[in-house]
């Protein structure tokens, strides 16, 4: 790319460390192995494998998936939750309420 005088390159805004960055490998891993099992729940489908061996990997999978949620919500709350609430006692509050709201979608189901 080269450089056009008198116009600046765009550049992008740092990207904000996410609470799971450091387990980042770890959670890639993990929806790779749902994934694969997603691709093994489809195959059994496509081989008409009996029902209730089907339900089982299908929960299997959801476990795995809500494992998965589960610690993202653990590394939000110790880390950006825990770093507001030092930061204020508001910005605190507003992170828990963040929370609080994703829980209560996630067990809508």
């Amino acid at each position: 790319m080269t450089a056009v005088p008198g116009v600046r390159p765009q550049t992008r805004p740092p990207r904000p460390v996410r609470g799971y960055a450091s387990g980042k490998e770890d959670y890639l891993r993990r929806l790779r192995k749902i994934e694969g099992q997603v691709r093994g729940l489809q195959k059994m489908i496509e081989a008409d494998a009996w029902c209730p061996d089907v339900v089982t990997q299908v929960g299997s999978a959801t476990r795995a998936l809500q494992e998965v949620a589960v610690g993202l919500l653990h590394d939000h709350i110790s880390h950006c939750v825990t770093a507001a609430a030092a930061g204020s006692p508001d910005a605190g509050e507003a992170r828990l309420a963040e929370v609080t709201a994703t829980i209560r979608q996630v067990i809508r189901l």
